[in-house]
Parts: structure tokens; C-alpha cells; sequence
């Protein structure tokens, strides 16, 4: 069972519905982390603002990379505490995301031929949604396996709750 993790409150969510659903399969807690971020935001800014294309320290950029990698690994060991403290069998795999999350998702579904993927869907508005596209939308369009996917708590209007004080 391929579980898409962020620590966000509907990857929260995903999670616990998940370990009541399918607690009887083992749960691969997976985070997606964005290598190569610091070159990347060069690039876009020459692209985007029309100038020259900053000097990238390559030291500085190499940092950014390990530490967001050490974020993502923490992230993982937090939604395999969660996954434990609910009676579910559960380990940790951060991976570099190829093309998207959704692909990568799609990807370590396939390599470990996992019976269903597990994601939370966040809510967006309808224009991020064309611009920004969907993560469960994409995963569901091409995961080899079934999906389940666990909305973020709405009221009855479609407006998000908050959480209890």
C-alpha cells in the first residue's frame, strides 16, 4: 500500500481513514521532495523576469538540496509514527519527484507493484486547479492500481472546517 504523505492535515486525514480501511496491508509511507530547487528558481527568474540569469553558489545550492531532502526524510519518519500509533505495519521511502508528484507517486506504485495508492486531495480553487493542475486527479487518470483519495473536511456548503480549538 503506497501512502502519498505531506504532513498536511488532509495527508492527516488519508492517513488514519486509510489505516481503517486497510490496515491489514503493510503501509509504504511515501514523500516526494523536489531536488534541485535553488537551480531551478534561477533559471525561472531568467526566464520570467527577462535578466540575466543569477550566479547559482553551487556550495549554497547543494545545502538547500540536503536540507530540504533531511526535511522530507523527517516528514516520513512522522507519517510512519502516525501509521504505527494506529496498529499499522509501516516504513518510510522519500524519493526525488521525476516529472510530478503524481508521477512519481504513479511511479513507486508500479515498481513495487502495490495493491493501492493512498493520497489526500487538497483543495484548490478552480482556476489553480487549471493552472496548477491535480495531484489525486493525475494519480487516479494513471495509477496501475485503485486509488483512494480523502477529501479535506468541508462543511455542507464546500467551505473548509476548522479544526477544533
Amino acid at each position: 500500500m503506497i501512502v502519498g504523505y505531506d504532513a498536511s492535515p488532509v495527508a492527516e486525514r488519508a492517513l488514519a481513514e486509510a489505516a481503517v480501511l486497510l490496515a491489514s496491508l503493510p503501509a509504504l509511507i511515501v514523500v516526494v521532495w523536489e531536488a534541485g530547487r535553488a537551480f531551478e528558481a534561477a533559471e525561472w527568474a531568467a526566464q520570467t523576469l527577462d535578466v540575466p540569469a543569477p550566479t547559482v553558489d553551487l556550495r549554497s545550492a547543494i545545502e538547500l538540496d540536503q536540507a530540504a531532502y533531511a526535511a522530507a526524510e523527517r516528514t516520513a519518519l512522522r507519517g510512519v509514527g502516525r501509521a504505527r500509533s494506529m496498529g499499522w505495519t509501516a516504513e518510510s521511502l522519500v524519493v526525488a519527484d521525476d516529472i510530478s508528484v503524481a508521477d512519481t507517486l504513479v511511479r513507486v506504485a508500479e515498481e513495487r507493484d502495490a495493491p493501492a495508492i493512498v493520497i489526500g486531495a487538497h483543495s484548490h480553487g478552480a482556476l489553480s486547479e487549471v493552472l496548477l493542475g491535480s495531484t489525486s486527479r493525475d494519480v487516479m487518470r494513471h495509477a496501475p492500481c485503485p486509488v483512494v483519495v480523502v477529501r479535506e473536511d468541508t462543511d455542507r456548503k464546500g467551505r473548509r472546517e476548522r479544526p477544533a480549538s
